[in-house]
């Protein structure tokens, strides 16, 4: 192994020499590391906190949830036996300031608990008093959304249902906040007890009644034992069990989730990155090349030299992923108390180190990636041609073997980021996506290189030396045009698709709520009240349309004999409003199978949403179980439905025959749509006539929405904006690495004439074409990526948005002009004697 004690001598002598054009090898691989660094750590930190304090955000050990009805006296005593439970009902309503035309309302999540509440953690009012003190005699307790919204004060009356309660304290700290997923209006506190003569709750109201059990300091042995226990004597009664290792299920995957999308935007900044790093490799080997021209000379051998020169390259990506892991560790500290108060749920934040292995990873395998190929091609390369080539451009391909393990480090690079993300066909799409986005960028440099080379002997340009200058010097030998166009390329292609996407969203949710999202969703309508509100809503000359549907709610048990528990889809987890009917209804498209005859009394049939069914996989006479209030029934799927859930009316994805369901307490559901102008007017009328009838406004629906994808698109804008700065540092090093050819040409067109003026323009025209090209290219990219996700990942239409696609090619065009520019003052000054000189 003497050639690699030989290879250790040269390394180490070379790196003697400091870091001397390696600084954008260092910060391209620094700042992608720290970008899955950081998104790792977060994501984490939240996973961490929610498995540390579970128990305070489930509201205790464990908690059985039964849908639109309470445990029974025997269900009770069975969870009693388990420990200290404490019941909760949670459910939607609306709360109003007094119970005239005059009121003000306001929908509200209502939490009606007892004296034990809460089992575990400590509620927080504002003033500080005991949460027993302010639900006293009908005391309530607000959040201070709700109590701004209808501008109430300690002391003031509120009205739940037909009740007046009245306004204890603010409510600033709800400890089980966490766990209780996605809420359409703010908090208020009531007591249990106080909800008698309310009217809120009754048989086929909507609503979840809570079981949280403190089981004292007990195992996670222990806990499974109880949950198999419990399974065993709730088998039949259609009730969810949680317990303190998955308090906050939907906060964990929505984290996951993003977290690991974010990753996935992280890997094409290192791609990104890589970009860099090549360049900066073989920027570096072409000023080396005299002296790997003497060693070779002195009879060095091909495999010392590439190995004397991996080392180098080794112990440089070590010094830069160990900076990017520190980066990426201390920003979530130093973010830290920003992303606590932006979460319902506790963050343990500190150093993790799964990510930042993870991280290391990526680094490592894209910085091998990213080096392979230059390195090798030094060693089939003969010192004689060394010396010749006044570029330093090598063209020589590497040996098999070397390409062999650039491929092999590809795939596992790619395999990498499909296991640790999480979501593997994503991953596998945008690996996908980077290699097509890479050559569709070469072959643009390439293209660019030849229109270039063509159009500067056109006689077009003649009489216009600047210009002529410019497309010779891009269509030339040696240019830049592959690093740049590579290097701002990637980057803003990135930002392409997240600025198609969003634009895409934000604009589906402007333009189809006026033309087709109702009004109100009027939920909670019992039967005897449904012919006072058609009546009031049918005959206002402002509403153009009104559905109704009954409803009910439902667990899905089993799907063609699979439980449901084996099966991950949204339809299979919580609770889901079911229908029946008798008839297919007006607007109702049957696109397989038959629906049942009017009047059919046979045994229970079910009409299944068509997408849906194919996502589950639901044949057409299979079985489908569902819990309806306690009670299984099992029905057969004999026909699926075409159900359009983005147009905001009523779409149930599952409805039975009317005979299935014969008897079973239900509500009545209802959307009206009306002009806008109408609408406080129906909501005082309909609330007047009933106020246990919850109105649900779908706009302000849709202002939550919109406000949730304007927190994605900034995490996904942060990440992209990650990516465009490691592009902007591959283009400056770029630049930087032309500085000494761009000293050379302008000394060479001063001694023949030209003016500073010219040269400059030059320069200039050369940085917009490349800068152009590159934004080009990233429109197309950009829009392909945008087209895909949309149209089969969140499966929404799409439209070229125009104003973000100009402003990437101008912001592209913009940052390669800066840079050339700024790189173009020293070979202005430079004298052409001295340069000239130095050449001999």
């Amino acid at each position: 192994m003497n050639w690699l004690r030989q290879a250790a001598t040269i390394a180490r002598r070379e790196l003697r020499g400091g870091l001397s054009g390696f600084r954008v090898f260092l910060a391209c691989l620094a700042l992608g590391v720290a970008a899955i660094a950081a998104v790792g750590s977060v994501r984490v930190s939240i996973t961490d906190g929610l498995a540390r304090e579970g128990s305070v955000i489930l509201g205790g050990d464990a908690e059985l949830q039964f849908h639109y009805r309470r445990a029974s006296d025997e269900e009770r005593a069975v969870l009693e036996g388990l420990g200290s439970v404490s019941e909760i009902l949670d459910f939607r309503s609306m709360a109003a300031t007094g119970d005239g035309p005059d009121a003000d309302r306001a929908l509200t999540q209502v939490k009606a608990v007892d004296d034990l509440y809460p089992l575990v953690g400590r509620v927080e009012l504002s003033p500080d008093i005991p949460l027993s003190d302010a639900l006293a005699d009908n005391g309530i307790v607000a959040h201070p959304v709700l109590m701004d919204r209808l501008g109430m004060a300690i002391g003031d009356a509120l009205y739940l249902g037909t009740k007046r309660f009245t306004l204890r304290a603010a409510l600033t700290r709800e400890p089980d906040a966490g766990g209780a997923g996605f809420g359409l209006g703010p908090r208020t506190l009531v007591s249990l007890a106080a909800l008698d003569g309310s009217g809120l709750v009754s048989e086929g109201s909507l609503f979840e009644a809570q079981y949280r059990i403190d089981m004292g300091d007990v195992s996670d042995e222990v806990l499974d034992a109880t949950e198999v226990q419990v399974g065993t004597a709730f088998a039949d009664a259609g009730a969810r069990w949680r317990d303190r290792r998955n308090a906050a299920p939907q906060v964990e995957r929505f984290v996951d989730r993003i977290g690991s999308f974010l990753v996935l935007v992280g890997l094409a900044g290192l791609a990104v990155g890589g970009v860099g790093v090549s360049a900066a490799v073989r920027s570096y080997l072409e000023r080396k090349t005299g002296v790997i021209a003497t060693l070779k000379t002195l009879g060095a051998e091909g495999r010392v030299i590439f190995a004397a020169y991996m080392m180098q390259i080794g112990v440089l990506a070590v010094l830069g992923i160990a900076i990017g892991l520190a980066l990426g560790a201390a920003i979530p500290l130093a973010i830290g108390p920003l992303i606590k108060a932006q979460l319902p749920v506790p963050v343990a934040l500190g150093v993790h180190l799964g990510p930042l292995l993870e991280a290391a990873l990526y680094g490592a395998l894209t910085a091998l990636v990213f080096t392979l190929w230059p390195l090798a091609r030094t060693e089939q390369v003969r010192a004689a041609s060394l010396f010749r080539d006044v570029s330093g451009a090598v063209r020589i391909w590497p040996r098999k073997r070397y390409i062999a393990a650039l491929t092999l480090a590809v795939v596992v690079l790619i395999a990498s980021s499909a296991i640790l993300s999480g979501i593997p066909t994503l991953a596998l799409y945008s690996a996908g996506g980077i290699i097509v986005a890479l050559a569709l960028l070469i072959g643009a440099a390439w293209g660019v290189r030849r229109l270039s080379r063509a159009l500067a002997g056109t006689r077009a340009v003649r009489g216009h030396p600047a210009l002529r200058l410019a497309l010779g010097s891009v269509g030339g030998p040696g240019g830049e045009a592959t690093a740049v166009v590579l290097s701002l390329g990637l980057g803003l292609t990135v930002l392409a698709a997240v600025g198609q996407i969003d634009a895409n969203m934000r604009a589906a949710i402007d333009r189809d709520l006026p033309e087709i999202a109702p009004s109100y969703f009027f939920v909670d309508i019992q039967p005897d009240q449904l012919p006072v509100f058609l009546d009031r809503v049918e005959n206002d000359p402002a509403v153009s349309r009104v559905d109704t549907a009954p409803m009910l709610g439902g667990v899905v048990r089993s799907i063609a004999g699979k439980p449901a528990s084996e099966i991950d889809h949204w339809v299979t987890r919580g609770d889901r409003r079911i229908s029946f009917a008798d008839t297919p209804g007006e607007g109702t498209r049957v696109v397989e199978g038959e629906f049942w005859p009017e009047g059919y009394t046979g045994p229970p049939q079910i009409s299944f949403a068509r997408e849906e069914a194919q996502e589950l996989g639901i044949k057409l006479g299979d079985e489908i179980v569902m819990n309806v209030l306690g009670r299984d029934i099992t029905g057969t799927v004999t026909n699926f439905r075409e159900v359009d859930f983005s147009s905001g009316g009523i779409g149930f994805v599952i409805i039975f025959n009317t005979a299935a369901l014969q008897g079973a307490p239900h509500t009545w559901l209802s959307t009206v749509y009306a002009e806008e102008s109408a609408e406080a007017a129906i909501l005082r009328d309909v609330a007047g006539d009933a106020p246990n009838i919850t109105a649900i406004r779908v706009r302000d629906a849709i202002a939550l929405v919109t406000e949730v994808l304007g927190a994605l698109a900034a995490a996904t804008s942060w990440g992209a904006g990650a990516t465009l700065l490691t592009g902007f540092i591959v283009l400056i090093g770029a630049a930087a690495a032309g500085e000494r050819s761009r000293t050379f040409e302008a000394s060479v067109l001063k001694t023949l004439g030209a003016t500073r003026a010219t040269i400059l323009t030059s320069f200039a025209i050369r940085s917009a074409l490349l800068g152009a090209a590159a934004g080009t290219v990233a429109i197309i990219g950009g829009a392909l990526a945008g087209w895909g996700i949309l149209t089969f990942v969140m499966e929404a239409p799409f439209t070229f948005e125009w104003r973000s696609a100009l402003a990437i090619v101008l912001g592209g065009s913009l940052a390669t002009l800066l840079a050339g520019l700024a790189f173009a003052w020293r070979p202005l000054a430079a004298r052409p004697a001295g340069v000239l000189r130095a050449q001999d």
